[in-house]
């Protein structure tokens, strides 16, 4: 049976989707789709805390369709600025995971994460699955994944 894990950059897909369709991301529809192609053997969405109730309402839904979470303080800079990404966290957690699975599954549009893809798919050999807003995605990303699934109105609420 086909071992996928999935990481989900929460903050892209929130803003990516947001920008292009003016609509929110089906986490649950995600999963049914992904479910499908073999065992969900771990599954993580990566997300900023800010600690309002929709949030939680958010990360508990998660929890409920299967996703571990994990947060990251919201740091607002002097000068305005805002930081809050997991770029680093998850392509660890990617390099953590890539040798027990034959599937890594990344929701995201970040062009930073191409070489990680690049490399799991070298070293261990593995599938690896992109899904993204395709007007907002990096083309070095779709171009480094095995497979670009384009999130449209199927992938909506």
């Amino acid at each position: 049976m086909n071992r996928i894990a999935i990481f989900a950059d929460v903050q892209n897909i929130y803003y990516t989707t947001r920008q292009a369709y003016g609509r929110q991301f089906n986490y649950r529809k995600l999963w049914q789709t992904i479910s499908q192609q073999g065992d969900i053997v771990s599954a993580t969405a990566y997300a900023i805390h800010r600690g309002d109730d929709n949030q939680l309402k958010f990360q508990n839904a998660l929890k409920h369709i299967g996703f571990d979470i994990k947060l990251k303080p919201y740091i607002q800079r002097s000068d305005g600025s805002a930081k809050g990404d997991w770029d680093v966290g998850i392509a660890i957690d990617v390099m953590d995971t890539a040798a027990d699975v034959d599937t890594i599954i990344l929701l995201s549009g970040d062009g930073d994460f191409d070489l990680l893809l690049e490399r799991v798919k070298f070293k261990y050999g593995v599938k690896t699955q992109v899904y993204g807003v395709p007007a907002l995605t990096a083309s070095s990303l779709i171009n480094s994944a095995t497979e670009f699934f384009p999130i449209e109105q199927n992938l909506l609420l």
